[in-house]
Order: structure tokens, then C-alpha cells, then sequence
């Protein structure tokens, strides 16, 4: 074998190894690089140098801005009001409170832009209401848990923000044009999750309660707008050019504040220094990720293993159709076993150009992506809102991830349209970046 391949083992093997043995993610792909730059003699100097020009970047400094929005709002009371404008709009119909929770995640991720703060904010008070509906407790997590997947599709999403960073190398990928095109997909996650639970509704006689209020919903819009408002500044000023991604996270930012302190009145300015430490805490984890990721992606580069699994794959098969699934697959099992910040950053540079040599938009790559792996957040044995479904609800995580099963084949179906009818969402920034 050459030093290439055996490098090439060594890297992948060593990482795969130490995840399995359940060391933290960061250590994992860290020892994995510096093993492999001692093994091909590279100066280990190269992989600080790596390490620090990931995070020298620009646009990264929207992630811990767009961190920051989620947890103003979070602290700021917007969850009770997105519930009630949710319930307005739908609960009137078969399944009502189930819709109400699918609704509410579409709502609150395009706040917070996260599955797990959707299913650590949201997920009491809707487990609490569907189950005052008559649905079981466990019904009621697990479609908490699929709903929160809504929220790093709908913009602003810090994940594809980092997907952007991850494909520079490759090309160069329009933040705004991938904020604008994840709405129509969050809105096929929502469809299909809706469609199946009036089905489970009408399954298990859950009667429907309330009826369509036109007063009533125009009272939930004024109470809900003020919080919605913080992602139309990111996401029009994006697309109308006024702001850059950060400079419009950044004003997202300050109206959070004011919306939290002055409308809403869910915190006070003595909260705001325990607010600080937990962004702090969640973007020290992203950070020091994205920094050896950065060494992990450079020995990924030099040993050509992009370039090596598209020849694999081509060689295999030139059929289209096949070779989006067998990439659905690698990411779906990677996404069960990694941590989806780490796996964007890993993944990007093998997969993109084999994407691209297909013909097809990186854009089209970054909402599969951002699919596949979400749904990875909810499957054992790492997925860390399966983990916090089972904390708020007091269900093993075995029983929750039996009980997924029908939520796991409803976002296949949705992947599915997404990854073979781009047609369905791409169209969207296709007609405002003209």
C-alpha cells in the first residue's frame, strides 16, 4: 500500500475508533489529524495554522450572533406567543394540536435556528397540550422531536451558515440564496409531519377542538410579529443587500434585546449576564469544532480522498438516481453516529464536488444536507434531541426511538422530494437572485 492509503486508513480508522470508544467528538477528530500529520511528516505547526485559519473568518462571526437571537428570544417569552398564533392558524382542524406543535417549531426555528433549543423550549408546553388533547405522551415527544428538525432548515440557521464555510474550498455558496431557499423545504417537513398526524388524529378518535377565529388570529399575529420580526431583518436584509449575514445577525441581536426586555418582559437586564455565559458555553463548543475540523479537512485535501470516493462512486455506478442514494445514506448512517456541526465540516468537501460534477446546485446539497443530518439529531446512539426529548418527557431513549419509527419514514419521504425534485424549493431563489 502506499503512504497516502495508509494515511488515509489511519486518519479515518483512529477517528472511528475513538467515536465508538465514546471520546468526545472534538478529542476524536483532534488525535485522529495529529496522529496523521506525524505518520506523512508534516510539521504539526501546519495543523495550529489550520486550526486557527478555520476561525478566521468573516462570516463566521454570524454564528455566534445568530446563538445569541436564539437565546434572547428563547429568555424573552416568544415561545407562549408563537403556541397561541400557532393555535389560531390551525388547531381547528383534525389533529389540531398536533399541527399546533409542527407550526410552532416552523415559527421558533426561524428564531432560534436550532433542533435542540426548539425541543428544550417548546417541547413542555407542547407535550403538556396534546396530551390534554388525548394524545399519549409519547406521540406527543416524538413529533416534538421531528418538528424541531424545522429549525436548521428555516433561516437563519447557524448550521448553514457553517455549510457555507465548509464549501469555500469548492465554491462559493450564497448564504442569503440558502436562507431563502431552506423555507420551502421547512414547509415540506411541516406538510408531510402535519399530514401524518391527522391521520394518526382520525386513527385514534382524538376529537378536534375550537374553531377558525379571523379577530382571534389577527390578536395572536400583533402579540407574535414582534418576535417573527428578528429573522425578517436577517433574512431581507440579506437578500435586499442592506446588511451582510453578521451585520444583519448582529441587528437581529439588538432587537431580540428590546423585544425581551421592553415588549415581551421575559427577562431582565440582571438575566442578561446568565444568558451571555450560556451562549458562551454553546459557542465554545461550536468553535473549538470548527478549529480541528479545519486540520481534519486540510489531511482530507492533501490525501485526495474527495477525489478518490468520487471515483469510487462513478465507478460503481454513472446512474444519477443511485448515486444520490447512496450519498443519502452515508449521511443519514454518519449522521446517526456524529455530531452535525463536525459532520457539515467533514462531509462538504468529499461530497460537493461529486454533487456539482452531477450537475446539480451546492444550494440543492445544503438543505439535503442539513435534512439528512437533522434527522441523524434523532437517533441513537448520539442524537442530542433524542436525548432531550427523553429528559422532558421521563421516556427511556430506547422506547423513543421504537416509537420514531413512523416520523423517521415521514421525513424520508420528505428527504426524498427534496433530494429528487430540487425544482420544489429552488425556484424560490432562483427568483430573487436573478
Amino acid at each position: 500500500m502506499t503512504t497516502a492509503t495508509i494515511a488515509t486508513i489511519l486518519l479515518i480508522g483512529v477517528f472511528l475508533l475513538l467515536v465508538f470508544l465514546r471520546v468526545p467528538i472534538v478529542y476524536s477528530i483532534g488525535i485522529a489529524s495529529l496522529i496523521d500529520f506525524f505518520y506523512l511528516g508534516i510539521n504539526p505547526m501546519q495543523m495550529a495554522l489550520k486550526f486557527v485559519s478555520n476561525l478566521n473568518s468573516y462570516t463566521l462571526l454570524a454564528v455566534p450572533f445568530f446563538i445569541l437571537m436564539g437565546e434572547l428570544m428563547s429568555a424573552g417569552g416568544i415561545t407562549e406567543t408563537l403556541i397561541e398564533f400557532s393555535k389560531e392558524i390551525v388547531g381547528w382542524f383534525t389533529g389540531g394540536a398536533a399541527m399546533v406543535n409542527v407550526v410552532a417549531s416552523f415559527f421558533f426555528g426561524g428564531i432560534s435556528g436550532s433542533s435542540s433549543a426548539d425541543c428544550a423550549s417548546l417541547g413542555p408546553i407542547e407535550i403538556k397540550m396534546m396530551e390534554e388533547q388525548g394524545y399519549d405522551r409519547a406521540f406527543s415527544t416524538c413529533l416534538t422531536m421531528a418538528s424541531s428538525v424545522e429549525g436548521i432548515l428555516v433561516p437563519p440557521s447557524q448550521n448553514m451558515v457553517i455549510y457555507t464555510l465548509a464549501a469555500a474550498g469548492t465554491t462559493t455558496v450564497s448564504i442569503g440564496q440558502l436562507f431563502v431557499a431552506g423555507y420551502v423545504p421547512g414547509a415540506v417537513l411541516s406538510l408531510a409531519l402535519m399530514i401524518y398526524s391527522a391521520y394518526y388524529a382520525r386513527k385514534m378518535h382524538i376529537p378536534t377542538t375550537g374553531r377558525f377565529s379571523p379577530m382571534g388570529t389577527l390578536r395572536a399575529f400583533g402579540k407574535a410579529i414582534w418576535g417573527m420580526l428578528a429573522v425578517l431583518i436577517v433574512v431581507v436584509g440579506v437578500i435586499a443587500g442592506v446588511f451582510t449575514t453578521t451585520e444583519s445577525a448582529a441587528c437581529a441581536v439588538v432587537w431580540s434585546l428590546v423585544v425581551g426586555l421592553f415588549i415581551y418582559k421575559g427577562f431582565r437586564i440582571r438575566d442578561i449576564p446568565n444568558i451571555f455565559i450560556n451562549v458562551v458555553t454553546t459557542l465554545g463548543k461550536v468553535l473549538i469544532l470548527l478549529g480541528v475540523s479545519g486540520a481534519f479537512t486540510y489531511l482530507l485535501t492533501y490525501l485526495k480522498i474527495p477525489a478518490k470516493v468520487a471515483t469510487g462512486l462513478f465507478a460503481l455506478t454513472s446512474n444519477k438516481f443511485l448515486i444520490l442514494v447512496l450519498l443519502n445514506i452515508l449521511m443519514l448512517i454518519l449522521g446517526c453516529l456524529i455530531e452535525m456541526a463536525c459532520l457539515i465540516l467533514m462531509l462538504t468537501p468529499v461530497i460537493l464536488p461529486i454533487w456539482i460534477q452531477m450537475g446539480l446546485s451546492p444550494i440543492h446539497l445544503g438543505i439535503v444536507m442539513v435534512l439528512n443530518l437533522g434527522i441523524g439529531l434523532l437517533t441513537p446512539p448520539v442524537g442530542s434531541t433524542l436525548f432531550i426529548g427523553s429528559a422532558i418527557s421521563n421516556i427511556k431513549i430506547e422506547t423513543l426511538a421504537k416509537k420514531m419509527l413512523p416520523f423517521y419514514i415521514t421525513m424520508a419521504i420528505a428527504l426524498l422530494i427534496l433530494t429528487y425534485f430540487p425544482q420544489s424549493f429552488m425556484w424560490l431563489p432562483g427568483l430573487l437572485y436573478r
